[in-house]
């Protein structure tokens, strides 16, 4: 018979299989910054802040803090390492007043790792204190992050249109927070769970939204272009 751990294994590389390929969902948009040479009225924030959810999970997963996460380690990893890619295109490509606020928020998210990194080695001892402590930061960004399309899902809502939230984005932050709530109830985590069941029912609602507005959509508008930089671009946590 299959243990508990086995399954939870096979759960947390599925789930990094999805995750990965949610990182790489913005890549059509930094294919067209980098042919057009210039950012636009696209936004950083999103990349930039997903860098800082990203490494706060890679510290949750470290041994010392929490056990039996090393999937959360090697997904937010390779997360960390795609959104660094992602925030220096945009760096690249952005103009003086962009790239100081680049920079600064950058500055801003390392003092912030660097004082939650001081305050778990030299205030918490324990790895329940320490798990407890990260673990709530951790779910205070991942709440965040799933919060982010609820924009989005208002338009929906006032338009009757899903022209600018796109079914398999929609589709796969569904899975994705499923797949990872599953992997936090195996070994009951509730920092995991709580954020990623959110996610998942965040994800469902997209899903229940598109299906009520499909057919009152007029796919062939084109007068809400997405040069404006205001189509649906959704961060993700991956834990």
């Amino acid at each position: 018979m299959t243990d508990t751990g086995t399954v939870r294994t096979i759960i947390g590389i599925i789930g990094n299989v999805i995750s990965f390929l949610l990182f790489l969902s913005p890549i059509p948009t930094f294919v067209r910054i980098f042919k057009e040479k210039a950012v636009k009225d696209f936004k950083s924030d999103p990349y930039v802040a997903t860098l800082l959810n990203c490494a706060m999970w890679i510290f949750y997963g470290l041994p010392f803090i929490t056990e039996h996460n090393t999937l959360v380690v090697t997904i937010n990893g390779i997360g960390f390492g795609i959104e660094c890619v992602y925030v220096a295109i945009f760096f690249v490509y952005s103009p003086g007043k962009k790239r100081t606020r680049i920079l600064l928020e950058l500055l801003v998210e390392v003092i912030f790792m660097a004082i939650v990194i001081l305050i778990t080695v030299l205030a918490f001892h324990a790895m329940k204190t320490r798990a407890l402590f990260v673990g709530i930061l951790c779910i205070i960004f991942n709440i965040c992050m799933y919060s982010s399309p609820l924009t989005v899902m208002r338009m929906v809502i006032k338009t009757k249109s899903v022209k600018y939230m796109p079914f398999y984005l929609s589709l796969a932050n569904f899975t994705n927070g499923l797949i990872w709530m599953v992997y936090g109830l195996l070994r009951f985590d509730i920092n995991i769970v709580l954020p990623n069941g959110l996610g998942a029912l965040s994800g469902m609602i997209q899903l229940i939204l598109y299906g009520i507005y499909y057919k009152s959509t007029k796919w062939d508008d084109d007068d809400d272009d997405d040069v404006s930089g205001n189509r649906s671009e959704v961060e993700l946590s991956s834990a």
